[in-house]
């Protein structure tokens, strides 16, 4: 079903006083969503208390039909595929996070980001793009501030990815995935993939150290930990 609050919260004070008085132009839940939304605002709808209890109880009556529609709906799903019925194959947060901790919270990040794909969730997918994005370039701020202090630690690795594992699951998940059955998606594809990344990787890093002078070959592998 749609989601009408978060739906009203991008609107204007007039397009919420339009559900208003045209109540009857829109679905039952939008207008309540639109009442909720202006009593959020401190503008509460005089129209409120006599429109209210009409619009819940058709709300409610909507809502029954299009959970008798959708049960009705997977049942003969199930019929035509029984393994329809567990819900969409989604990388579980196990997952995310055992990936996310030998190949970095990019790779956690991805598996996430499949999963609300599939999901459809295309908001929730765009704030964690932005996360990443944002993440990464504070990362990159505080690898250069702690490099001339510190040197090179083993420990940069977990504690940099500790904070992103913890924005998978316990905030992006709870919000988007928590609720939805589900069938565990098979790891082994995404971990192939992972190993032939760092294999190639690993030969491009190899290439490129070749091709340096030797000086800064030298200073290179001075700065790499022990």
């Amino acid at each position: 079903m749609e989601d009408y609050a978060a739906k009203m919260l991008l609107k204007t004070d007039a397009a919420l006083r339009e559900y208003v008085t045209g109540y009857v132009q829109y679905r039952e839940a939008a207008v309540l969503a639109a009442f909720d939304e202006l009593r959020r605002r401190g503008q509460p709808a005089p129209e409120e208390a006599a429109l209210r209890p009409g619009l819940e109880e058709a709300a409610a009556a909507q809502r029954a039909t299009e959970e008798a529609a959708e049960a009705e709906r997977l049942q003969a799903t199930e019929a035509e595929d029984p393994t329809a019925a567990a819900g969409p194959a989604l990388y579980s947060p196990i997952t995310i996070v055992l990936f996310s901790i030998p190949f970095t919270f990019l790779a956690g990040g991805t598996l996430l980001g499949i999963n609300l794909w599939r999901l459809d969730r295309k908001r929730a997918l765009l704030g964690l793009i932005l996360f990443i994005a944002a993440y990464m370039v504070l990362g990159a701020i505080a690898l250069r501030w702690a490099l001339p202090r510190f040197g090179m630690s083993p420990w940069y690795g977990p504690l940099f990815n500790l904070p992103a594992i913890l924005a998978y699951v316990l905030w992006f998940w709870p919000r988007n995935v928590g609720a939805v059955s589900y069938r565990s998606r098979s790891w082994l594809p995404p971990l192939l993939v992972c190993f032939a990344l760092l294999f190639g990787i690993q030969k491009l890093n190899n290439y490129l150290m070749q091709k340096q002078p030797k000086e800064v070959r030298e200073q290179l592998e001075r700065m790499m930990p022990k």
